[in-house]
């Protein structure tokens, strides 16, 4: 692409036009090959799953939820879909018991506050979504990661704010199994909640014990699982329970995730730029080498960006610089030119003469750092360099900080792109916001409700855009397939 070339001439690394341009089509042809093979039924509220009307899924609560266009529901990985909640019918949910794995790991005070209840307004659309159709709801999560039964990861203080959202009364258990549990299970009404106690007090829930799988199974007719944070681990209740429970379906939010994450990325609107920050090259190298596959256009900021600098045989004063990796950077740099793919590095960067808030600073082309400095965001050329080549997007995706963003003072570079985000999303561009510092981040500037979506996942995120199986998803049921 032209607009994307004549970016990448500003960069530290050349690129050259045509082959980006014969690769992104290619891109677009073998993306669609395998689609008129075989296709997944699906309502026009799913990417990839069998769903209900759009009418019974709503998460602006979650401050991040935009319908996505009928053009940006294409997938590419077709094999990749589940079964929804939405695909069960009022008469397979009414009176059944229902387990729900969800994930309210909220942060908690000193007093045992909710600080940010985003993960439970996340899970609210599946748990209305079964209340409403007279299910009867076994609630699971974790909470921190208590080593055997943990008084302060009780998840008491959670029960008025789900009481709050959903606006059915929460009845909380004291255990996850056993009969008082039993009981409890035994007495809910129909449209009734039952929180379960913090699954991981019992150390059999992350070595996926089948007996105790077995266990939580025991109380319910089928299984959901809405928990997008833990799908990237196989323990008994994400992965095992399914084993003793049919079906076992997606939730809403899981789905969501999975729309973007995956059906987004693997198949998006084009131009596609892909903006990978953070500390280390060697967090995120799943990562780039999944989305140099993908992506037209790929910038990088962070502490990363000194260890590539480094690799081309730059000075880069104290910054962070993982000299294990340096042969890894000059790899990835080689496999970007040869894809076509427009990978920009900043040309300037805010230096600092400590990794402190007050540090004294001062910005520097990023040929040109100093001995004793070291970098902690990226400059205003940089910011000019890396919005001039997002304008000609369709669809983007961030994971990860442009620098120091905790200091305000280094925060200038994340902020600025979180802002570009926000203005490119009022012109229907697709913006993905790939969990981790990233979503901190928008939260901060104020504009999570303006991104398409924003991940509720952490390693579970990076996990799946690095193409990898996520235990959790993997073990639900598979959508129905048709031949066309």
């Amino acid at each position: 692409m032209a607009a994307a070339s004549a970016a990448g001439s500003l960069t530290l690394l050349p690129t050259t036009s045509s082959s980006s341009s014969s690769n992104n089509n290619n891109k677009a042809t073998i993306s669609k090959t395998n689609l008129p093979c075989c296709r997944f039924i699906r309502s026009p509220r799913g990417l990839g799953f069998l769903a209900a009307s759009a009418a019974s899924f709503d998460l602006h609560a979650l401050s991040s939820s935009k319908p996505m266009t009928s053009t940006s529901r294409r997938r590419g990985v077709i094999s990749a879909a589940k079964k929804s909640v939405g695909d069960l019918s009022p008469a397979e949910l009414k009176g059944k018991k229902v387990f729900v794995r969800a994930d309210l790991n909220v942060p908690l005070d000193d007093a045992q506050n909710i600080t940010d209840d985003t993960r439970i307004r996340a899970a609210v659309p599946t748990i209305k979504h079964l209340i409403q159709n007279g299910a009867k709801v076994i609630l699971s999560t974790h909470l921190g990661r208590p080593k055997g039964v943990t008084p302060k990861y009780s998840l008491a203080p959670l029960v008025p704010r789900l009481t709050e959202l959903i606006g059915v009364e929460v009845v909380k258990a004291d255990d996850c199994i056993g009969p008082e549990v039993e009981k409890l299970v035994a007495a809910l009404p129909d449209g009734g909640v039952l929180l379960l106690e913090n699954v991981r007090f019992y150390k059999e829930e992350e070595k996926n014990d089948p007996g105790f799988a077995e266990k939580l199974a025991s109380l319910a007719d089928l299984y959901v699982n809405d928990a997008f944070g833990t799908a990237h681990r196989a323990h008994a209740s994400t992965e095992g329970v399914t084993k003793f429970l049919k079906p076992s379906v997606a939730g809403f939010l899981l789905q969501k995730e999975l729309d973007y994450l995956d059906g987004a990325v693997s198949n998006p609107k084009r131009p596609f730029a892909a903006i990978v920050g953070g500390s280390k090259v060697s967090s995120k190298i799943g990562v780039i080498e999944s989305l140099l596959e993908k992506c037209d256009i790929l910038l990088l900021g962070g502490g990363m960006i000194f260890t590539f600098y480094k690799a081309q045989g730059l000075s880069v004063g104290s910054s962070l610089v993982e000299e294990d990796k340096l042969e890894l950077a000059t790899t990835l740099l080689a496999k970007a030119k040869a894809k076509g793919v427009s990978l920009l590095l900043p040309t300037d960067v805010v230096i600092a003469d400590k990794f402190a808030p007050d540090a004294n600073s001062k910005i520097v082309p990023a040929t040109a750092i100093p001995d004793g400095w070291m970098g902690l965001d990226i400059g205003p050329d940089s910011v000019k360099t890396f919005n001039d080549a997002l304008e000609t997007t369709k669809t983007v995706i961030w994971n990860g900080p442009m620098g120091v963003f905790e200091f305000d003072k280094f925060a200038v570079g994340t902020e600025s792109v979180a802002k570009k985000l926000a203005e490119l999303s009022g012109k229907g561009v697709t913006t993905i916001i790939g969990g981790g510092d990233s979503v901190a981040a928008v939260e901060k500037v104020g504009v999570a409700d303006v991104m398409s979506h924003i991940s509720t996942g952490g390693g579970a995120s990076l996990e799946l855009l690095e193409g990898k199986i996520l235990p959790g998803v993997d073990a639900l049921d598979e959508a129905v397939a048709v031949v066309v």
